[in-house]
């Protein structure tokens, strides 16, 4: 572990302690990584900001799980929020609005009733064939075909060569495809 790792890993010990200094020195040194991580899954800086918030509220309450022989303390950390912010995005796979202004532009765009319709039931056969799948892979096609992450992305997000990803990815398509056919 290098040095600046090993300092984050004795914060999170001292945040599970609930040492409100060391948990504001965390947030200090870590937050913008973490955000960054965020940011970069749901593309919208104040929803991202919520994730945030609500990753440092789970961090404070779960510190005393942090295992540094099982993982690396920024490598936790970036966990914690990571599954947020994908939980984020099934909740609101199309995204947030935020505005009145947004609104008008979503209803404007808006297809006809039927073709709408047509469009949800396909939709929600897609996402019951990838609920199929395994919850790593799962994720993984969401950002790749939702949210159009590279291989490079997802490599480093799931911490997996390149060419693991695209073989994941590979199969994950074929069993989609399997399951629209049924």
């Amino acid at each position: 572990m290098s040095e600046s790792a090993n300092g984050v890993a004795k914060l999170i010990y001292r945040v599970a302690a609930k040492d409100r200094a060391a948990f504001t020195q965390l947030y200090r040194v870590t937050a913008p990584k973490l955000l960054g991580i965020v940011l970069r899954m749901l593309r919208d800086r104040s929803w991202a900001d919520d994730v945030i918030q609500e990753a440092y509220v789970k961090i404070w309450q779960k510190a005393d799980l942090f295992d540094a022989d099982k993982s690396s303390p920024l490598t936790w950390l970036a966990s914690v929020a990571r599954h947020l912010a994908i939980d984020e995005l099934r909740r609101n796979p199309v995204g947030r609005t935020s505005t009145g202004e947004d609104l008008e532009q979503v209803a404007s765009r808006q297809v006809a009733v039927q073709e709408q319709l047509e469009s949800e039931e396909e939709a929600g056969r897609l996402n019951h064939c990838i609920d199929e799948l395994e919850k790593d892979r799962q994720d993984m096609v969401r950002l790749a075909y939702l949210y159009g992450w590279s291989r490079d992305e997802l490599a480093s997000q799931f911490e997996q060569p390149v060419n693991t990803v695209k073989t994941w990815l590979h199969r994950a398509l074929k069993q989609i495809r399997r399951c629209l056919e049924l």
